[in-house]
């Protein structure tokens, strides 16, 4: 299988990367390369950074991605040295990090092909930093190349989007991704339909749906809201569980990672060498670097925080779509299958300008929280909204 395996319902992205490989080895070659060019936009609702890094293993793999060589597999655990992975922790990416990435990717290649950066979330960068991030994909090296994968084209400033091939990845059929998880995880056909659907094209969210309980658990938490917003202490008592969920969620995720690298970094110090005074004056003269790691941890713990609170969001747009479907007579596929009778329940009690007033209370919501409005707040306000009839 090639590096390209992955991508289900990607023909169309597929084709394009495969032809730009094939310029990229003319190039390599000394040929024109007349279809390759030095910096890319992957965009869509998944697979963003599946497709970039499947495209960064063609251009590095000597037959474009055949998915066996020393090539393919390094990049496909991150360990080529020609690729570098930049994936945004916190809230945002600094211009301090993007000049810093900047000139490391002004070297050229260690084994003589392409030097490739993969930028995840590229859309996190800071004003600042999408202007230096801009010069250096106006004037890139001979041999590097920009890969940049965002939501939508839409979520990058004008200048850099202009200056990137777009390259818009769909969203899979529930068939294709169900099949996958029966396939390569061994998931029954009915469970993966419902992951499959429930995702919404999202394989890597399928797949945790699939088998990971306690994922199931806090879906199924976040879809008991819309009909237990009874009162106005209910929609209290919701909000505070929906923020509660995702600050466990960031705990979780950050507590043993922040204090390996806190002990990592005290060790570079020389926290606990010998010698008289040597620890003393290394721990101390490493302070400003501690302080700084430590204010990166409490910035990705806040994004952690907010993307679980997105993605319960999420959820409950995906929820509210479906009482719409319902409430129109659509003959379109529930994402919420598996809750039908909630779905309906909700959509014969309401009306379906109830409904889209309470999917904009929700993007509100999100873009409140965007904009570090109080994360309480911002809850409270919207379920209050959700159970409004008016």
């Amino acid at each position: 299988m090639t590096v390209f395996g992955d991508l289900i319902g990607q023909d169309r992205a597929i084709d394009v990367m495969r032809r730009a490989a094939s310029a990229a080895a003319e190039v390599v070659a000394g040929g024109r390369g007349a279809g390759m060019t030095h910096a890319w936009l992957f965009t869509g609702p998944a697979l963003r950074t599946a497709a970039a890094t499947a495209f960064a293993a063609s251009l590095l793999c000597p037959d474009q991605g055949c998915g066996h060589c020393d090539a393919c597999h390094q990049v496909e655990v991150g360990s080529h040295p020609d690729v570098t992975f930049v994936r945004p922790e916190g809230l945002s990416y600094s211009v301090r990090q993007t000049r810093d990435l900047v000139l490391k990717a002004a070297g050229a290649p260690t084994l003589g092909r392409w030097r490739i950066v993969l930028f995840e979330d590229a859309d996190r960068v800071t004003e600042a930093a999408a202007n230096a991030l801009l010069k250096a994909i106006e004037e890139p090296p001979l041999r590097t190349v920009w890969l940049l994968c965002a939501p939508s084209p839409d979520d990058m400033i004008i200048t850099i989007r202009s200056r990137c091939r777009v390259v818009t990845l769909g969203t899979p059929s529930t068939e294709a991704v169900a099949n996958v998880l029966v396939t390569r995880d061994g998931v029954p056909h009915d469970v993966a339909l419902d992951a499959a659907r429930a995702a919404q094209g999202d394989i890597g969210r399928a797949r945790r749906l699939a088998l990971d309980e306690e994922t199931r658990r806090r879906r199924d938490e976040v879809l008991s809201i819309p009909r237990s917003l009874t009162g106005v202490a209910e929609c209290i008592t919701a909000a505070e569980r929906l923020v509660k969920t995702s600050t466990e969620d960031a705990d979780a995720a950050t507590t043993a990672l922040n204090e390996a690298e806190t002990a990592e970094l005290r060790k570079v110090y020389g926290e606990g060498s010998s010698g008289k005074g040597l620890n003393k004056g290394l721990v101390r003269g490493g302070a400003g670097a501690i302080k700084e790691l430590e204010t990166m941890q409490k910035s990705r713990a806040t994004r952690i925080k907010r993307d679980s609170l997105d993605l319960a969001l999420l959820e409950l747009v995906a929820f509210y779509r479906d009482v719409l479907a319902v409430q129109f007579g659509a003959p379109v596929e529930l994402a919420n299958e598996d809750r039908r009778h909630e779905v309906e329940a909700v959509a014969r009690a309401s009306t379906p300008e109830q409904t889209v007033r309470r999917t904009d209370a929700i993007m509100q919501c999100r873009e409140r929280l965007a904009a570090n409005v109080n994360p309480q707040i911002a809850v409270e306000a919207m379920t209050l909204a959700l159970r409004s009839p008016a």
